[in-house]
């Protein structure tokens, strides 16, 4: 796999390229902004790129600015967006434009490289993945008219899991259920939502983005 990524921390940049080295990833492109991050991609386009929220010239969000220019202009560049802190704001707006290989998580989960290339991958397969601090944070919100209001428990907890990007074995092996239970689980959640479409994968980013970004109160 190879990843472009940009930040604006020197000592952040050369941590990553060292830990996506060592899982067997080649850095094509590792800068500081998101400019130079779109020049390095039109030159030389990886799979996915890495990109902090935070960097110059205002430090709010000219991370998701490139993200958003890269998916536009190279649709088949994955993004994965990183944060120091949990906003997850950033991360509806980015998904909603752009569901399908995507990806949303927090600086403090690049202390496991294979947590890391685990989430790159699902992004370069066309997958949403979203930090579980995020989801957290977004389940905390007060709702009125929810769409999940039909889910039970379990269902809910199931969804919560795809948000995170876990695949069905994995959110077996997380809820202590079988595999066949979670499939009929996200069988049901599909057709509560009324999410019908023939591509598994585009089903499961349309469930995340239902549960994401339901109609919410803000306060």
């Amino acid at each position: 796999m190879r990843v472009a990524l940009a930040d604006d921390s020197l000592l952040i940049r050369q941590g990553l390229v060292s830990l996506l080295a060592a899982h067997g990833l080649e850095v094509t492109a590792s800068v500081a902004t998101g400019g130079a991050l779109l020049d390095a991609v039109r030159v030389d386009a990886p799979d996915v790129c890495i990109v902090d929220i935070r960097m110059p010239p205002t430090f709010t969000d000219e991370g998701i600015t490139a993200a958003a220019a890269v998916r536009a202009e190279f649709p088949d560049v994955g993004v994965l967006v990183l944060s120091h802190h949990i906003e997850p704001s950033y991360a509806m707006r980015l998904i909603t434009e752009y569901p399908a290989g995507t990806g949303y998580l927090l600086k403090e989960r690049l202390t496991d490289g294979a947590i890391l290339r685990d989430s790159l991958e699902r992004i370069v397969a066309g997958e949403t993945v979203i930090d579980p601090t995020i989801v957290g944070s977004l389940m905390s919100r007060n709702r009125t008219a929810d769409p999940l209001d039909a889910l039970t428990e379990r269902e809910r907890s199931v969804l919560g899991l795809v948000a995170e990007g876990l695949t069905n074995q994995a959110i077996a092996e997380r809820l202590w259920i079988t595999e066949r239970t979670v499939e009929s689980h996200v069988s049901k959640i599909f057709a509560k939502l009324r999410i019908d479409d023939d591509s598994v994968s585009h089903r499961r980013v349309l469930a995340v983005l239902a549960y994401l970004r339901g109609p919410h109160d803000e306060h």
